[in-house]
């Protein structure tokens, strides 16, 4: 019988080499991306160039002050059972300790290491390693819902993916620690946000249904073990309702035609083309995998692909008053399914070629972002800086000096939307579009400036504002400004750069590259 030949030491030492390279290769460039991609919330102290952050920062004041001597003149903490509380929760009582700004940026920093984290967990239960799904994780930490400032959604979703890998340990268990696991999860998702105890909800469903499929387990195994995993969201149902709570308003839209071009964009939050090339070159990248048959889904991928699919194209665009839900199901999507795929490369030079892809993609969106963030810091400055010098209790409106359309053609210029909220936060004043809506926020406007508050609103056009001082408020106009020039003091414009608007009722308080703040002048002034 013939023998291999034994191989030399230094042969044995070589390939031991080769062998420890190849895998450290991949974890040292995740390391250095995970560094990159975490480099812009450390380092801008206030990064705060999405959409919502601003908004959201300027509740964490009012909620921090409540009950001391900064107690906010406009604002009222109304706590409720609501299905949207991480961060309401989370940040003012650490603010009160470290600084509200400090606060809400170490809670949008552990919103992104939950996710890329979670992704990891998931890939680690279902395939006993991890291999793509922190890449996959870092691709996608500023894709448009995470971009725009849904910081709850991505801090819930971040406890969601931790949730389903939890889930998918204890899923062979008896049947008391899958109930106290299940009622665990789902009570802390349904108070952190309630799109992600629903993605929580929906995953584990179809790992459930494919786990009976493949088992062929009886319709009563397979429906006590549903209503096991229901039981607890249905005991918090209850609760919500029983105490008169809500999750929000009652508008719901759809946008069918926009659904394919929205899944170009889903990369990023400020540009298309840099998104779609990510997304292509992604696609192309699977494709070419596929054809080679390295490719294949891990227990209830197929069903998960599908099922996210389906999802995706039935959700509306808006759901209880809130927007861009259904961009926020393939931005899970891309979250939970890599830890069900497995994928062999059909030699290291394609898995190098892969993992230059997924570098060059990652540090793409993260220089988009932190030239996003660099430009805003100017803007961001001269607005504290005005708001900590205006007089206390003011009350500000926001308007555009264009159309004020919502989402702006140019998503660079949608971080600059709410930056006039700060002045809640700053000079103690009043915003009407500070986020208060009921079932979502857990503040209310004080009874008599309530005629003033626009819960969910946009900006309001400077044309409209100089319509109603000429000829008075039309009959379809809005509540809060039709006596604008009396109740307001201040007007924080946005938009395109033109001369003051009324001279005669404006006085120009300060400029910076993306606004203009106006002094109101009352009569006699």
């Amino acid at each position: 019988m013939n023998r291999p030949a034994a191989m030399a030491p230094a042969q044995v030492s070589n390939s031991a080499a080769r062998a420890a390279a190849s895998l450290g290769e991949p974890a040292i460039v995740f390391a250095l991306l995970l560094a990159a991609a975490l480099a812009p919330v450390l380092w801008f102290s206030l990064p705060a160039a999405m959409a919502d952050y601003p908004n959201h920062l300027a509740r964490m004041f009012v909620i921090a002050r409540a009950g001391t001597a900064q107690t906010q003149p406009y604002y009222d903490v109304h706590w409720a059972i609501i299905p949207n509380l991480a961060m309401d929760l989370l940040v003012p009582p650490l603010g009160r300790l470290i600084g509200v700004e400090t606060a809400m940026r170490l809670f949008y920093l552990a919103s992104q290491l939950l996710i890329v984290s979670g992704a990891m967990a998931i890939e680690r239960v279902v395939k006993g390693r991890v291999h793509i799904a922190g890449f996959a994780a870092l691709i996608f930490l500023y894709c448009m819902p995470f971009a725009f400032g849904f910081v709850n959604f991505e801090f819930a979703l971040g406890c969601a993916l931790w949730g389903i890998a939890c889930a998918l340990v204890v899923q062979e268990s008896a049947w008391p620690l899958r109930l106290a696991a299940h009622a665990v999860i789902m009570a802390w998702l349904f108070t952190a946000h309630l799109f992600a105890l629903g993605i929580y909800g929906f995953t584990i469903g179809l790992q459930e249904l494919w786990r009976a499929r493949q088992r062929r387990a009886s319709w009563r195994e397979t429906g006590g073990r549903l209503a096991l995993m229901a039981l607890p969201a249905l005991a918090l149902a209850g609760i919500l309702l029983g105490s008169g709570g809500s999750v929000g308003g009652d508008g719901t839209q759809w946008y069918f035609g926009y659904k394919a071009a929205w899944l170009l964009h889903i990369m990023s939050g400020y540009g298309m083309a840099p998104s779609a090339a990510g997304v292509m070159a992604l696609c192309a990248l699977l494709f070419a995998l596929g054809r080679r048959g390295a490719l294949r889904f891990e227990q209830s991928g197929a069903w998960l692909a599908a099922g996210f699919a389906a999802l995706y194209l039935v959700m509306p665009f808006r759901l209880f008053d809130t927007s861009y839900v259904d961009m926020r199901i393939p931005a899970a999507a891309v979250l939970i399914l890599p830890g069900f795929l497995a994928v062999s490369f059909p030699s290291r030079a394609w898995a190098r070629g892969a993992l230059a892809l997924a570098a060059a993609v990652t540090l793409v969106n993260v220089a988009a972002v932190t030239n996003v963030w660099l430009s805003y810091r100017a803007d961001y400055a001269a607005a504290i800086d005005a708001f900590r010098h205006m007089p206390k209790a003011a009350k500000v409106l926001i308007g555009d000096s264009g159309d004020a359309p919502d989402p702006p053609p140019d998503l660079r210029d949608y971080p600059a939307y709410n930056v006039g909220t700060l002045a809640v936060a700053y000079a103690d004043g009043f915003v009407p579009s500070l986020f208060t809506e009921r079932g979502k926020q857990p503040i209310v406007v004080r009874p008599q400036w309530q005629r003033l508050d626009v819960p969910y609103g946009n900006l309001v056009p400077v044309k409209l504002l100089q319509t109603i001082a000429e000829r008075g408020p039309l009959p379809d106009t809005p509540r809060f400004i039709r006596s604008w020039a009396r109740d307001f003091d201040y007007l924080f414009l946005l938009g395109p750069k033109t001369a003051n608007p009324m001279p005669d009722r404006l006085a120009e308080v300060t400029r910076a590259p993306r606004f203009v703040l106006y002094r109101i002048k009352k009569a006699g002034q």
